[in-house]
């Protein structure tokens, strides 16, 4: 039978086997044990009994007492031990010298006594070793009519060794054992198929391999790959998902909601946000997340760094927005040729002159507002392309009277710009599909100890219940009215957090963005988010 097994079934057979033979052991060594017990029990109470017999017969006490008359001792001594089975029934005077004895040895000599108690006037019953044999003994005072010790009667029964120890166990466990055997031998054989087929047939060295082949796939890929259980704590962790989430080494165990993240991230990881394609910002890196639930076990969170193709896609928007800007600028300058051409057909000579200084005036008037007002080229020439913009979509942009921007070192320069940027271009976005003649959009840039960027639209502002969550989100206003998500206030609120700022927005006959850029502050990355 084990001939047509492999060597998983046969290493499995064999431990069992040892298992098998350490309990049998283990009940033969509790029924010897509780087989000596019974025995010291029973036979400690017979042996007693015996003693206790042939002390109390009368001619034993006469002929203790007559040192001429002990040779009818052996008498009683022999008469007692064949009545009551036991192995030896010894008299010895008051002082414990062995008179009579089936060992013609012992006569004359100290009786062993241990522990006993029999010279002091007690009964005692115990164990004692002599001439290398172990005995149950039960030891009885003589005591003489005027109550002095005369002598001591000794029933003893040599114990049972192992062998005997279990055949006269009184649950019959030899019976036990063999049964034992046969169940946990057919046990073994059930149990080494069974463990076959879960593993697939595979044997212990291709289960350890199969493991480490398994945890040297899941670091190496470049993705990163996040195991969570039922209670959402992380079960499976491989480096690059740890680099991703900037998760601590002691990740593994922990419950999702217990780890520095933010609630974004939170949300996804833990199933209360679902998708495709779910996108967080953590720590200055765009991630994009896809959670698989598993039944019964938990659920694996796929995620891929997309903070390069984020990169890349912010740079094209910069190039489409400059784009943008050149053709409202070709458009405006098209219908202002066409404006000049009409006036020159109609012989509108003077009307012409006054157009054209109109028009030069209007657009010599921005720029010379910007120029006096901020003096950080980048920041200025993003402002004069986004009025040409604003033209277009028919919003006036405009600056506060109280702005005022010095020159600026260039990273604080390149944040401000994005800062910017997205904040103009979302209140233009939020005046998408608004009428009337008011439509503008108004910049504040100031520099105290901080840079503070103020953008507000006459639009109808953001919506009241997602005011909390319009960053930490990646909602746009436009996002918020159309349901899509966006990542123009999320980077805004990347770049402000980055640097040790702040942005937020509140409601004031439309919404009004506020930005605060620390001047030189080291970067202190999403700490908190």
């Amino acid at each position: 039978m084990l001939g047509s097994r492999g060597p998983l079934s046969r290493q499995l057979l064999r431990w069992q086997l040892v298992i098998i033979f350490v309990l049998l052991a283990s009940i033969a060594v509790f029924s010897v044990t509780q087989s000596a017990a019974s025995f010291r029990a029973t036979e400690g109470r017979k042996l007693l009994s015996v003693a206790e017999d042939v002390a109390s017969t009368h001619g034993v006490r006469v002929a203790l007492a007559d040192p001429y008359g002990r040779d009818a001792l052996p008498t009683f001594a022999e008469s007692a031990r064949s009545l009551s089975g036991a192995d030896e029934v010894v008299i010895a005077d008051g002082r414990g010298i062995v008179l009579t004895s089936p060992d013609p040895s012992q006569r004359g000599r100290p009786l062993p006594l241990g522990e006993s108690t029999a010279l002091d006037g007690r009964a005692w019953i115990g164990e004692i070793t002599a001439d290398g044999v172990d005995s149950l003994v039960a030891q009885v005072p003589v005591i003489s009519r005027d109550a002095r010790i005369i002598g001591v009667v000794s029933a003893g029964r040599a114990t049972p060794d192992l062998l005997q120890g279990v055949r006269e166990a009184p649950e019959n466990p030899m019976a036990l054992l063999a049964f034992a055997t046969v169940l946990g031998v057919a046990g073994s054989v059930l149990l080494a198929r069974r463990v076959k087929r879960q593993t697939l047939g595979l044997e212990p060295q291709e289960i350890t391999r199969l493991v480490e082949h398994r945890e040297a796939l899941l670091h190496g890929v470049r993705e990163g790959v996040l195991g969570v259980d039922q209670q959402n704590r992380i079960t499976l962790v491989n480096d690059q998902a740890r680099t991703l989430l900037a998760l601590p080494e002691d990740c593994l165990g922990r419950d999702i909601d217990s780890l520095d993240l933010n609630d974004r991230a939170r949300d996804v990881l833990t199933g209360r946000t679902d998708g495709v394609d779910q996108i967080v910002l953590r720590r200055g890196r765009v991630v994009v997340l896809n959670r698989m639930p598993i039944s019964s076990v938990g659920a694996v969170v796929t995620m891929r760094d997309r903070t390069e193709l984020a990169d890349l896609q912010r740079e094209l928007e910069a190039h489409r927005d400059t784009t943008e800007t050149l053709r409202a600028q070709a458009h405006e300058f098209s219908n202002r040729l066409h404006t000049i051409a009409g006036l020159i057909e109609l012989g509108e000579h003077e009307e012409l002159a006054r157009y054209v200084d109109r028009v030069s005036h209007t657009r010599q008037q921005w720029q010379a507002e910007i120029s006096a007002r901020v003096h950080d080229p980048a920041t200025a020439a993003l402002l004069v392309a986004k009025a040409s913009l604003a033209a277009e979509k028919g919003v006036g942009l405009r600056l506060h009277e109280g702005s005022h921007l010095p020159t600026i070192d260039e990273q604080l320069s390149a944040d401000l710009v994005t800062v910017l940027g997205n904040l103009v271009d979302n209140a233009l976005d939020a005046l998408e599909g608004t009428t009337g003649a008011q439509r503008w959009v108004e910049v504040d840039v100031r520099h105290r100890d901080e840079v503070v960027v103020v953008v507000r639209d006459s639009g109808p502002g953001v919506a009241a219940e997602i005011v909390e969550e319009v960053f930490s989100h990646g909602f746009t206003t436009k996002a918020a009215r159309d349901g899509q998500r966006g990542l123009g206030l999320a980077l805004t609120r990347q770049t402000c957090h980055r640097r040790g700022g702040s942005v937020h927005v509140h409601n004031a006959h439309g919404a009004v963005f506020t930005a605060r850029l620390p001047v030189g502050a080291h970067e202190v990355g999403e700490a908190t988010r």
